[in-house]
């Protein structure tokens, strides 16, 4: 038989040497899930413009066709610049912005706060891609709205979401809904007033999309997601137009 103190010297190598490998395989595996985070969000940017890619490719046709990446503040002056992989002004990597901390600051009216904006120039086309950032039934949702020239027509978007039901809320995430976005407008006679996600829609009404059968919880999130997160980008809008 083992005696007590045996079995709990044994107990706590085993702790330890078990915590010093998940540990070692954290560390050495975090610069490959970086990788995987960085990739993923490109994708979801070039998803936004309608460009098609892959996990191999991604980053190359993010570099060829988002020429530019803004960093913004509440005021709509642009802090930081990246054009053509070069950083010409600010020392802020509109990229690397944390969207969900950066919101929080603008809530609270923190000077320092930016946002980001990605400038895509696809068939001689300039687009503004912006992200969203909001909650739906079971967690958080997310996305990139692609806008034309005027800044208002929408010609593209990609949704995302961390647990909503498949079939349900999950459905934000599937062309059909998504497409509904194209040649929606935000502004109605200079006036922001967003797009909104409703029952039966008005195929008329610029400003309206069909929501998601079932999923009216995770459709609301999408509408508060849009007007919550697309107004600080208004001020930036309003500069470029002048």
């Amino acid at each position: 038989m083992f005696s007590n103190r045996y079995i709990f010297i044994y107990a706590t190598v085993l702790v330890i040497v078990s915590a010093a490998i998940l540990t070692l395989a954290s560390v050495g595996l975090k610069p490959m899930q970086d990788k995987n985070i960085r990739v993923e969000k490109m994708q979801q940017l070039l998803s936004a413009v309608g460009i098609e890619s892959t996990p191999k490719d991604a980053e190359d046709l993010f570099n060829k066709y988002f020429i530019e990446q803004h960093a913004v503040n509440a005021k709509g002056e642009v802090v930081a610049s990246i054009v053509n992989g070069k950083q010409t002004k600010g020392s802020i990597t509109p990229f690397a912005l944390d969207t969900k901390k950066q919101l929080a600051l603008y809530k609270a009216n923190d000077v320092s706060a930016s946002l980001p904006i990605y400038i895509c120039m696809k068939d001689g086309e300039k687009s503004y891609v912006v992200p969203v950032l909001g909650n739906g039934l079971w967690g958080g949702i997310w996305g990139n709205i692609a806008f034309s020239e005027d800044l208002n027509t929408i010609v593209g978007v990609n949704f995302d979401h961390k647990s909503e039901t498949p079939g349900l809320g999950a459905e934000i995430a599937l062309p059909d809904f998504q497409d509904q976005f194209k040649g929606k407008t935000i502004f109605e006679n200079d006036n922001f007033t967003s797009v909104e996600v409703v029952k039966r829609a008005d195929k008329n009404n610029p400003h309206q999309v069909d929501a998601v059968s079932g999923g009216t919880i995770t459709s609301n999130g999408v509408t508060d997601m849009l007007k919550s997160c697309l107004q600080f980008y208004i001020p930036y809008f309003n500069s470029l137009k002048k």
